[in-house]
């Protein structure tokens, strides 16, 4: 017994559909994957101790432990950079907590977690 035709007319609709749908799983896919290996770094703290030098903590969150440098900036008034560290992150726990000095040539008024790259 051989299977009904579409109605004359609606077989382009019926590929915009399946071409819609395969783009969508695919989408849905990509996202998951990259969500399982994200690098993230959250400020956890930080302290102007004085015009020349700030105090910041960060939480670094990587997904298998792999070595980590993450790059951390004190910015003033106008998010200028008044000074920039980098912090080399071993191996290890997933999740770890780090503290940073960074060294300014004016007053900060902030600190921000810049980047984090995974180191080879």
């Amino acid at each position: 017994m051989p299977l009904p035709r579409p109605a004359p007319g609606t077989g382009r609709w019926w590929v915009v559909g399946a071409v819609g749908v395969t783009a969508m799983v695919a989408l849905i896919v990509w996202f998951g994957l990259s969500q399982a290996n994200a690098l993230s770094a959250d400020v956890t703290r930080y302290d102007v101790v004085s015009d020349s030098e700030l105090e910041l903590g960060y939480d670094v969150h990587r997904p298998d432990g792999a070595a980590v440098r993450c790059t951390i900036e004190a910015q003033d008034v106008r998010h200028g950079r008044v000074g920039t560290v980098t912090d080399d992150v071993p191996a290890g726990a997933r999740s770890v907590h780090r503290e940073v000095t960074v060294r300014t040539s004016a007053r900060a008024v902030t600190g921000v977690v810049a980047s984090c790259v995974r180191l080879p």
